[in-house]
């Protein structure tokens, strides 16, 4: 009798580990999209620190990401029981924020273009060590805040394809697609920073191929760094701006999401026009919020 129980026992967790596996690949499925966004904008956010400090500062990163989520997880569990009308709200102040900072890149790539800045190469030359981890402490600080926003929408979305489970089975799937995600998003961002160090050691190899793969991957980091921080900055507005036009969709029942228009027979097509749609809310968003804040800024007392 007490082997069999034992043996009931065994079934039933394997079993409720099945379940969580399968809940947990769904909900990262339904979160790809904004998963390529967070690698995106956090290999971007690691750009320009010194070599050697690359690893370090991803894990930094990475441990201030893996905190974002022991806050967010209980907190949306708890308010989807006693106060599901607040996550919307709070998702919205969230999209607009990334809206803003990606405006906020914009501009100022615009209003100093020609201008080439050397501030990192004087810093890297000139600053002491205790300036460089200052730097590095804020280039940190920022990420986070960053990954905050879009360790929210990830937490949501995953949330929304167990809503109907219990809240145990609820709470070990958020508790599987954090840990996953934080792991193989700053796993990837790892990799892809030291891309050009594996390129310097492939250099030294007497083989001609690995010198032809070597002289590859120099010339390939960079041009990865300046896509992502192009591709950072365009997520920036896409998830921002899904944010707010599935908030104005849920307020004010203005069919933001496209969804019921169907324009293309294809499912793909029709992503492509909604993320369209989502970018020209977040570049429209990002522009107010930088108006806002440059005249705020302007009318300052000095």
């Amino acid at each position: 009798m007490a082997a069999g129980s034992l043996l009931a026992l065994f079934d039933d967790i394997a079993t409720l580990l099945d379940d969580i596996a399968s809940m947990s690949k769904i909900a990262v499925k339904k979160t790809a999209g904004v998963l390529g966004d967070d690698l995106a904008v956090n290999a971007e956010q690691v750009g320009n620190v010194r070599a050697e400090r690359e690893l370090p500062v991803v894990w930094a990163i990475a441990k201030g990401s893996l905190l974002n989520k022991i806050i967010i997880v209980p907190v949306v569990l708890l308010a989807s029981m006693f106060m599901p009308w607040l996550i919307t709200p709070v998702l919205m102040i969230g999209g607009i924020y990334l809206c803003f900072e990606g405006a906020e890149k914009v501009w100022h790539s615009i209003t100093h273009r020609g201008v080439k800045d050397h501030s990192q190469s004087r810093a890297l030359l000139h600053n002491s060590n205790a300036d460089l981890l200052e730097l590095e402490k804020k280039r940190v600080k920022g990420a986070i805040q960053t990954d905050f926003i879009l360790s929210l929408e990830i937490i949501v979305i995953a949330l929304s394809t167990v809503q109907e489970e219990a809240f145990a089975k609820q709470a070990m799937v958020l508790a599987v697609v954090a840990i996953g995600i934080t792991i193989g998003v700053y796993g990837l961002v790892a990799l892809i920073v030291k891309i050009d160090d594996l390129g310097l050691v492939l250099l030294k190899a007497k083989s001609s191929l690995a010198t032809a793969a070597g002289n590859f991957l120099l010339w390939f980091a960079p041009a990865l760094m300046k896509t992502l921080t192009v591709v950072g900055t365009l997520a920036m507005f896409l998830v921002g701006g899904g944010i707010l036009s599935h908030g104005f969709d849920h307020y004010a029942k203005l069919e933001f999401t496209l969804g019921h228009l169907h324009i293309f027979s294809n499912s793909f097509a029709n992503g492509i026009v909604q993320n369209l749609f989502n970018g020209i809310i977040g570049i429209a968003a990002g522009a107010v919020v930088v108006a806002l804040v440059s005249h705020f800024n302007r009318h300052q007392p000095e």
